[in-house]
C-alpha cells in the first residue's frame, strides 16, 4: 500500500492536535472536490487484477466507489486514453475529456458513463492533470486529484511530474494522488514524483479490493481533510536537531539511519508522540521502527519500539512521558522546561537493486497536554517512570518462583512418604 499508507496515522492524529488551521491552509466553506482521472489506454487490456482485466476491475471498483461516496462530496470523473486508437501522436496526447462533471453525484448515471469505457488509446496523463486542476478550480473548498493508471506518460515532452510541480506552484492546494495498477519501475517513479509534488500519496494496487478501498479512503479524506504535515529535517545528533512544538511533521529516512529532534516539556505537561513509516518500494520481510526519549546528556527515558514482517506497508510507535512537578531548594515549583531529545530511528534493509534515495516517508506526530494529577494515573505509570514498572515485575518473579518453588519441594516430599 506504500507511502500513502503514512496518511492514515495523520488521520488519527487529528484528535491530538489543536483545530486549528495549518499555516497557509484556507478553512474550507465550500464541499470538498474530488475528481478521479482513469486511465483507458490499450494497455488496461491486460488481464493480470485477479484474473481479470485491469478495465473491469477499474470499472467495478468504481462502482463500489460511487456507492459510498459521502453526500457533501462534490465528484467528477475525468478519462485519458479513451475514445482515440490511431497511430496519430497530436490526436493521441489530446485524448482527455471530463467523463461526469464535477457536481453533486447521480449515482446511477455515474455509474453508467463508466460502464460505456473500453481500453482504447494513448497515455496523456500530463493533459489530463492540466484538464482536471481546470476542472475543480475556482472556490476555497479542498481540491483532490485522484489518478488512476497502469503505465507512464506516452506523451513526452509535456512531463506529468513538472506538471504537478507547476499545479502546486500556483498555491491553489490541490492534492494529486497516484495509485499504479501493477505498476513497473517506471512507471512507479513517475507515480511517485507526481504524488510528492503536491503532497500526495501513492499506491501499488495488485488487486480489486485495494484498489477500492485506497479511492474510498481517498475520497473520505477529502470530506474530512487531515492536518497537513509540516516539513521538519531531523539532524544526526540531538544536539544539533531541531526544536518541535506540537503537530504533525514529516520527513525522511534512509535504511537503518537515526534522526534526532528536540521538545521543550514543561513541569505538569506530559509529551505524547508517535512515528510512522512507510515502506514506499520493495523491502526485506523483517524490519522494526524505534521512537526514544532521552535527556541531552543521552540518559534515556522512555522508548517505544515495533516490529514488522511484511504483511503491511505501515509500521507504527509511540510514546507517553509525563514530565513530573517538582520543588527547587527554596520550596518554590520548578517552572523551566525541560528539553527531550527524540530519536527516531529504523531497521528497515531492502535488495542490492532498490534505490536507497529518497528515503522513506516518516510522519512524527508530538502533543503537549496536562500532565496525570496522581502518581497512579495510567500515563505516570509505567511509561514515564520505567522504574516503577521494572520494581513490580521483579518483586513479581520473586514471589512467583519462591511459590513454585516451595510447591515443588512439597510436592516431592509428599512423593516420597506414599
Amino acid at each position: 500500500m506504500a507511502a500513502g499508507a503514512c496518511g492514515l496515522l495523520a488521520t488519527l492524529a487529528v484528535g491530538l492536535l489543536p483545530t486549528t488551521a495549518s499555516a497557509g491552509e484556507p478553512v474550507s466553506k465550500e464541499p470538498p472536490k474530488v475528481e478521479l482521472v482513469l486511465d483507458v489506454s490499450g494497455s488496461m487490456r491486460a488481464t493480470d487484477i485477479d484474473g481479470q482485466s485491469r478495465m473491469s476491475a477499474a470499472k467495478q471498483a468504481f462502482n463500489e466507489v460511487l456507492d459510498a461516496v459521502p453526500g457533501e462530496v462534490r465528484l467528477g470523473i475525468r478519462t485519458l486514453g479513451a475514445t482515440y486508437p490511431g497511430d496519430d501522436r497530436n490526436v493521441g496526447c489530446k485524448d482527455t475529456k471530463a467523463l461526469y462533471p464535477v457536481g453533486p453525484l447521480n449515482r446511477s448515471e455515474a455509474k453508467t458513463a463508466v460502464a460505456t469505457l473500453a481500453p482504447t488509446g494513448w497515455t496523456p496523463i500530463g493533459p489530463a492533470l492540466l484538464g482536471a486542476a481546470d476542472d475543480l478550480k475556482g472556490g476555497d473548498a479542498t481540491r483532490r486529484i485522484v489518478l488512476i493508471t497502469d503505465g507512464e506518460d506516452t506523451c513526452a515532452p509535456l512531463d506529468p511530474c513538472e506538471v504537478a510541480r507547476d499545479i502546486a506552484a500556483q498555491g491553489i492546494h490541490l492534492t494529486i494522488d497516484t495509485l499504479g495498477l501493477v505498476p513497473d519501475a517506471k512507471t512507479r517513479d513517475q507515480l511517485v514524483c507526481i504524488a510528492e509534488a503536491t503532497g500526495g500519496t501513492y499506491t501499488s494496487v495488485q488487486h480489486k479490493d485495494e484498489l477500492s478501498g485506497r479511492v474510498r479512503q481517498l475520497v473520505d479524506r477529502a470530506a474530512a481533510p487531515v492536518v497537513t504535515p509540516v516539513a521538519a529535517q531531523g539532524a544526526k545528533e540531538c544536539q544539533s536537531a531541531p526544536k518541535l512544538g506540537a503537530g504533525l511533521y514529516s520527513d525522511r529516512e534512509t535504511f537503518g539511519e537515526h534522526r534526532w529532534y528536540k521538545v521543550d516539556v514543561k513541569p505538569g505537561q506530559e509529551l505524547r508522540a508517535s512515528v510512522s513509516l512507510a515502506a514506499d518500494r520493495a523491502v526485506n520481510n523483517d524490519y522494526g521502527v524505534m521512537l526514544r526519549a532521552s535527556t541531552v546528556h543521552g540518559r534515556e527515558i522512555v522508548r517505544g519500539s515495533e516490529a514488522g514482517d511484511g504483511r503491511t506497508d505501515l509500521i507504527s510507535t509511540g510514546l507517553r512521558y509525563p514530565k513530573a512537578v517538582l520543588d527547587d531548594a527554596d520550596g518554590d515549583a520548578e517552572t523551566a522546561p525541560e528539553t527531550v531529545c527524540l530519536q527516531v530511528s529504523n531497521s528497515f534493509s531492502a535488495p542490492a537493486s532498490v534505490k536507497t534515495t529518497p528515503g522513506m516517508p516518516v510522519e512524527l506526530t508530538i502533543d503537549l497536554v496536562d500532565g496525570p494529577a496522581h502518581a497512579s494515573d495510567a500515563a505516570a505509570f509505567g511509561l514515564g517512570r520505567g522504574w516503577w514498572l521494572l520494581g513490580v515485575l521483579v518483586l513479581t518473579g520473586l514471589v512467583a518462583g519462591l511459590v513454585w518453588g516451595w510447591i515443588s519441594r512439597w510436592r516431592i516430599s509428599v512423593w516420597r512418604t506414599n
